[in-house]
């Protein structure tokens, strides 16, 4: 399978499925933009490497160019010096080179069209990761967003189902009753104490009837 082929496969792959069953979505998503990356590096590579060839093939046709300029120009030499023999052999030799020098150049053109080609292949598909990670940033979040939510949603629904909260209404009621037991004794002792001074009010003034009584008997002697 090819490196854009592969590219182009993560790409469509179906993310949500692999959400579905992955165990941490988020190390899935960081995975997969690690081997778009790889994959990336290993595409670049391979246009670098065109790129290579196509200059290649750039010196080949250009050398193969001269080559049959230098021998056309020493048929005419050899043709100005009246040797016609000779004339024929360099020109033997500047076809040569000349039908390499064409046939570099139809490679040459075609490996232009091949680099044009990667060259686009590889932009677009630089753009479609770089969307694929805007993606996956907002796919993290959502994902969080919803594990929080399911964390929330569960604590609640088990608190719902557990007897903590009847826990907690029997131990308000009997808060609130020790409060009130509180209260009733605090009120007594409060009555009890009143008692107590009355008793003492009243003592005083039993004291003072019993004076009053013997005064007025010592008045009547």
């Amino acid at each position: 399978m090819g490196v854009f082929e592969r590219i182009s496969r993560i790409i469509r792959s179906n993310i949500s499925d692999l959400l579905d069953r992955a165990e941490d979505p988020e190390k899935v998503l960081q995975q997969i933009m690690v081997d778009m990356q790889q994959d990336l590096r290993e595409a670049k590579l391979h246009v670098a490497a065109a790129i290579r060839d196509q200059k290649k093939l750039e010196t080949r046709y250009q050398e193969n160019l001269d080559l049959s300029d230098r021998w056309e120009k020493r048929a005419i030499s050899a043709v100005e010096e009246g040797d016609d023999a000779l004339a024929k052999e360099a020109l033997r030799r500047k076809r040569n080179f000349e039908q390499l020098a064409k046939g570099y150049k139809e490679q040459l053109e075609e490996q232009t069209r091949s680099v044009k080609l990667l060259k686009t292949s590889l932009a677009a598909l630089e753009a479609k990761i770089e969307e694929a990670r805007r993606r996956k940033d907002l796919l993290i979040a959502r994902q969080k967003r919803a594990q929080a939510q399911k964390a929330i949603s569960e604590g609640m629904n088990g608190m719902s189902k557990s007897s903590a909260l009847a826990v907690l209404g029997r131990m308000e009621g009997k808060v609130k009753a020790a409060e009130i037991h509180a209260e009733a004794i605090a009120e007594l002792e409060a009555d009890s104490l009143e008692a107590r001074f009355a008793r003492l009010d009243n003592e005083d003034v039993d004291d003072e009837l019993a004076k009053l009584k013997a005064k007025l008997s010592e008045k009547k002697e």
